[in-house]
C-alpha cells in the first residue's frame, strides 16, 4: 500500500486527544471530579490501579505540546473540554480558572496556525450531575445545552469547528450496558434512557451552537466499525445484528435520519416524547468518524442485551492489543457512510495501539514500525475510498500523545509521540516523522 495517495492540497491533517486522557491537574484550579475520577477509584477497574490524575500533564505543558504539533505541520487539533473543569458542579457558576486554560490553549493553537476543533464531551461527565441521575435523568439535556452555551459564548469568537459528543455508542454501551466503564452500570432501562437523552442533548447542543457561534461548522463523532458475526450460527448472526444497531446506528440514524434502527426502536419508544425526533435530528455540517477495526459479535447471555464481543477468524492478523488488522474495513466504512448520510466525513480518530513500552533506542529514536505500517495502510485505503467517491475531507490521527487509555491505564500506547510518564518527556516516534512527511508532501505535491 502506497503511503502517498493523492489528496487535495486543502485536505485537513490533524491529531486528536481528550481532556481526561491527557490534561492531568485533576484537583487543581477548581476542577471537580468526573465519573471517570470516581471509576478509577473502584478497585480492580483500571489496569494497575491507574488514573488520570496526572496523565500527560498537558494542563501545564500545553505550550510545549502545541509546539510539537506545529513541528509536525498539523493543520488542526481536536481536543475536548473537561466539563467539570469549567463547571465544577456541572451547572451553575462557571470556574474562571478552568475556562482560562482553554483560552490559553486556543490562543496558542491559533498563534501556531493550527485550527482548534473543540469537542464538548469526551466521557468525563461531572460527578455532581451523576449524583442526580446523570444521563438517565432527562434534565441532562438542559444541563448539556447550558454547558454548550457557556463554551460557545467563551470560545466561539475563535473556534468555528465544534463536535458535540465523542463516540456516543462506546461510552453508553461500556458505561450503562456492559458496566465496564464509568459510571459502571449494567441496566437495560437505564441504558435505553441514556441513549435517548444523549441524542436529545446532541440536538440541543447543535441548536445552541448554531445560535451562538457565527459561521460554526458543527458535527458529531461516531465510532463506526463493520460488525461481523463470529460464526454463521443463527444465534451469532442475530446477536451481531443487534450489536450492530447499538454500536453503529443508535446515534447517527436518529440524528441524521430522525428514526432509531428497527431492532431497538420499540425498546426505546417508551422514553420518546412527542417532538423528540425532530429535536434530535438537527442539521449538521459534517460526520466525524472514529475507526480502528471490524468488530466480531456473538451471542453472550452473560451480558444484558445477549450480545458480546467475539473473536475474529484465526487467520486474521491482529494488532498488538488484539484488534483485527484489516485496513480494508476502513475503505468499506467510508464508502458506506458517504452513501448512507451524504455528509462530508472527517476521520476524527484512527490509530494503532501497542502494549510495548516503545523505549528509545541507542540513538534516541523510538522505532514503531508496526504503527507506521498500519497508518500507511489506512491512509492508503482512505485514498482509495476517496477515488471511489467517499467524501472524506480530513484525517486526525489518534493520538498525538501516549495517554491514559481508560480501563487500560497507561499500559497501552497509541501516541505518535512517546510520553515518559516518570519525567513527562516527549519524544516523537518514527510514526510522527512519517506523518509529518505525509502532511508536507500532501500540501506540497511535486
Amino acid at each position: 500500500m502506497t503511503d502517498s495517495p493523492a489528496f487535495p492540497k486543502d485536505f485537513l491533517w490533524g491529531a486528536s486527544t481528550s481532556a481526561y486522557q491527557v490534561e492531568g491537574a485533576a484537583r487543581e484550579d477548581g476542577r471537580a471530579p468526573s465519573v471517570w475520577d470516581s471509576f478509577c477509584n473502584l478497585k480492580g477497574r483500571v489496569d494497575n490501579g491507574e488514573n488520570g490524575d496526572v496523565a500527560c500533564d498537558h494542563y501545564h505543558r500545553y505550550a510545549d505540546d502545541v509546539a510539537l504539533m506545529a513541528g509536525l505541520g498539523l493543520d488542526a487539533y481536536r481536543f475536548s473540554v473537561s466539563w467539570p473543569r469549567v463547571l465544577p458542579r456541572g451547572r451553575g457558576a462557571p470556574n474562571e480558572k478552568g475556562l482560562d486554560f482553554y483560552d490559553r490553549l486556543i490562543d496558542r493553537l491559533l498563534e501556531s496556525k493550527i485550527e482548534p476543533w473543540l469537542c464538548l464531551y469526551h466521557w468525563d461527565f461531572p460527578q455532581a450531575l451523576q449524583d442526580l441521575g446523570g444521563w438517565s435523568n432527562r434534565d441532562s439535556v438542559g444541563w448539556f445545552a447550558d454547558y454548550a452555551a457557556l463554551c460557545a459564548k467563551r470560545y466561539g469568537d475563535r473556534v468555528k469547528r465544534w463536535a458535540t459528543v465523542n463516540e456516543f455508542s462506546v461510552f453508553t454501551l461500556f458505561g450503562y450496558a456492559f458496566g465496564w466503564g464509568a459510571p459502571s452500570i449494567a441496566d437495560r432501562a437505564v441504558h435505553l434512557k441514556v441513549i435517548h437523552h444523549v441524542n436529545l442533548a446532541h440536538g440541543a447542543a447543535v441548536d445552541t451552537l448554531r445560535a451562538l457561534v457565527p459561521n460554526a461548522s458543527i458535527g458529531a463523532v461516531h465510532s463506526v466499525q463493520p460488525m461481523r458475526p463470529e460464526t454463521d450460527q443463527p444465534e451469532d448472526v442475530e446477536a451481531a445484528a443487534l450489536f450492530d444497531e447499538h454500536w453503529n446506528w443508535a446515534f447517527p440514524d436518529p440524528q441524521l435520519r430522525a428514526h432509531y434502527p428497527p431492532r431497538i426502536a420499540a425498546a426505546i419508544e417508551p422514553y420518546v416524547q412527542p417532538g423528540d425526533m425532530a429535536r434530535i435530528a438537527r442539521p449538521v455540517d459534517w460526520f466525524g468518524l472514529n475507526h480502528y477495526a471490524p468488530v466480531y459479535g456473538r451471542k453472550d447471555d452473560s451480558l444484558i442485551w445477549g450480545f458480546g464481543f467475539g473473536s475474529p477468524p484465526p487467520e486474521m492478523p491482529r494488532t498488538d492489543v488484539g484488534w483485527p488488522y484489516d485496513p480494508s474495513a476502513f475503505r468499506e466504512v467510508l464508502l458506506d457512510l458517504t452513501k448512507r448520510y451524504r455528509l462530508p466525513i472527517y476521520v476524527t480518530e484512527n490509530g494503532f495501539g501497542t502494549k510495548a513500552d516503545e523505549t528509545p533506542d541507542a540513538d534516541g529514536r523510538v522505532i514503531d514500525d508496526k504503527r507506521v505500517a498500519y497508518l500507511r495502510d489506512c491512509v492508503g485505503m482512505m485514498g482509495q475510498a476517496r477515488a471511489e467517491g467517499a467524501d472524506v475531507r480530513g484525517y486526525f490521527v489518534w493520538s498525538l500523545l501516549d495517554n491514559f487509555e481508560w480501563g487500560g491505564g497507561y499500559g497501552t500506547r497509541f501516541g505518535i509521540v512517546r510520553v515518559d510518564y516518570a519525567t513527562q518527556a516527549r519524544i516523537p516516534k518514527e510514526s510522527a516523522r512519517w506523518y509529518a512527511d505525509l502532511i508536507r508532501r500532501s500540501h506540497n505535491p511535486e
